[in-house]
């Protein structure tokens, strides 16, 4: 394509009307330090999202320079100690400075140019606002989804101090305010001082949080006042989209997720779960998840692509579980599947590869399909590596180890005892969650499969077959046993005539 004079001109004069602002490593903490609130975009020119991003954030720092509210961007490829030292991972990031390098956090919401100027109006107000009558709380609620409001006397300094650190923690998702007017908070049910209030756009009567309210034992302190907020600031049955998911990952809750491409399913399966979200309401989140957009994010939960579907998430322990996807969804399988889920008897799906028709080595291939039953299993000490195909020390150590399996493998007598395993551990889940490295090597004891024993000593086959034979329940020394396989032969020899035959 070629350019004229004219065309150059006028893209020249475009990047130099923009109000994105250029930071680097000589302004970057003079910009944040100056400014009360900027959010600033660190990326690379080549990286597809950044591009594909610009044009919306551009929008936003045009129309968020007139609040006041600057927008920035770094060049990582021009700038990567400065990238480095806020430990950006992956292009583009954003993030929210306050007033210094040190205070700051991620931009969490979509990246489109009417969500950012959202985020970053309700990030400008203050902490936490305070509202004299109904007509200014009215005003506050009306333009937010979610507000949390805190009910206490002027002089009250232990609760507003509580409160304050609260809307610190959570300022990213909610907007607070606070109130001492009684008036005002007997209208939403507040009967005693101090409360807390969640106001939510999708229901009309607000959740209270004071003495009054029912509960068995009211504290006004910072772990029961967040667990409440996070679980009234949803619905019973939420939606999970690019919106609203991080706010779900981040949550320290498991999330149910109901995927569904028709109406019709989704409104039937919901009316089913709905008693059971109730039930789990505080322990974890029930949403729904359109699968004609998102159905590919059943891979991530372990799950094929065939809708509609019942799964759970646990984003802390990455443990997920799922209604068979082989059997069709009745409010009887609803109940069935919470239930195990509740009890603690279902069990988890894994990641797993394919299960081997058949073990074709010494060293036992371990997937997450068949985890349970090879390295699980009570009668026989487990040795298992948990290792990565690209992992040098892994290579270094294969030989060695297919050489221990080798005393075990052919041997009926001890391979009824011990078994040497190994499992790819960056394609396979496992329930072992105390895995931080690579090659890591575990001895899961006959009958003792709740305490795993991690392998500490030099990677060699003579360390490794004393740690079997030490720690191990039928306390197996292979290499004994081979040698043991040796000695019939010279005994032979030697008994021929009371003497060894040297003809050979």
């Amino acid at each position: 394509m070629k350019f004229t004079a004219l065309t150059i001109a006028l893209m020249g004069a475009l990047a130099a009307a923009s109000d994105v602002v250029k930071l680097d490593s000589d302004n970057f903490a003079d910009f944040v330090t100056d400014n009360k609130l900027v959010l600033a975009e660190f990326f690379a020119p080549w990286c597809g999202h950044c591009k594909q991003l610009a044009p919306e954030y551009e929008s936003a720092a045009t129309i968020l320079k007139e609040k006041g509210i600057p927008i920035g961007k770094v060049d990582c490829t021009e700038n990567e100690e400065l990238c480095s030292k806020f430990e950006i991972q992956g292009y583009p990031t954003l993030k929210i400075f306050r007033g210094s390098e040190e205070d700051s956090s991620l931009y969490q919401s979509a990246r489109t140019s009417e969500a950012i100027v959202q985020y970053l109006l309700k990030q400008a107000l203050p902490l936490v606002s305070e509202f004299a009558n109904e007509k200014e709380l009215n005003a506050f609620t009306k333009d937010n989804d979610v507000t949390i409001v805190a009910f206490h006397d002027e002089d009250d300094e232990k609760s507003q101090s509580t409160f304050q650190r609260v809307a610190q923690k959570l300022r990213e998702r909610f907007t607070f305010g606070h109130s001492a007017d009684k008036a005002l908070a007997k209208k939403y049910g507040v009967e005693k001082f101090p409360a807390l209030v969640v106001y939510r756009n999708f229901d009309e009567k607000p959740a209270v949080y004071d003495i009054s309210a029912g509960k068995k034992v009211f504290k006004f302190k910072p772990e029961p006042l967040t667990k409440f907020i996070k679980t009234e600031a949803v619905p019973v049955i939420g939606e999970i989209g690019p919106a609203s998911f991080q706010d779900y990952a981040t949550s320290g809750l498991p999330l149910v997720y109901i995927f569904s491409a028709l109406e019709k399913d989704t409104k039937q399966i919901s009316e089913w779960v709905k008693p059971w979200a109730e039930k789990l309401k505080g322990e974890a989140y029930v949403g729904v998840i359109d699968a004609d957009l998102y159905g590919s994010h059943a891979q991530n939960v372990n799950i094929q692509e065939k809708f509609p579907a019942i799964a759970i998430e646990n984003f802390d322990n990455k443990k997920k579980w799922a209604h068979a996807q082989d059997a069709k969804i009745t409010k009887a399988s609803v109940d069935k599947f919470f239930k195990e889920y509740i009890e603690g008897t279902l069990e988890p799906i894994l990641k797993s590869d394919p299960v081997p028709e058949y073990q074709d080595g010494p060293v036992h291939i371990v997937v997450g399909k068949n985890y349970k039953d090879i390295v699980l299993d009570d009668d026989k000490d487990v040795l298992i590596e948990f290792y990565a195909p690209w992992c040098g020390h892994c290579k270094i150590l294969a030989p060695i180890y297919d050489e221990l399996g080798d005393l075990f493998f052919d041997h009926p007598e001890i391979s009824k005892k011990v078994t040497v395993a190994k499992i790819d551990a960056t394609t396979n889940e496992f329930p072992d969650e105390d895995v931080k490295g690579f090659p890591t090597i575990k001895l899961y004891p006959a009958g003792k499969k709740n305490a795993p024993i991690t392998y500490p000593g030099a990677r060699t086959l003579e360390g490794l077959n004393q740690f079997i034979k030490e720690h191990g329940t039928h306390k197996v020394d292979g290499l004994a046993h081979a040698d043991e396989e040796e000695a019939p032969a010279k005994d032979t020899k030697a008994k021929k005539g009371g003497k060894i035959d040297d003809e050979l």
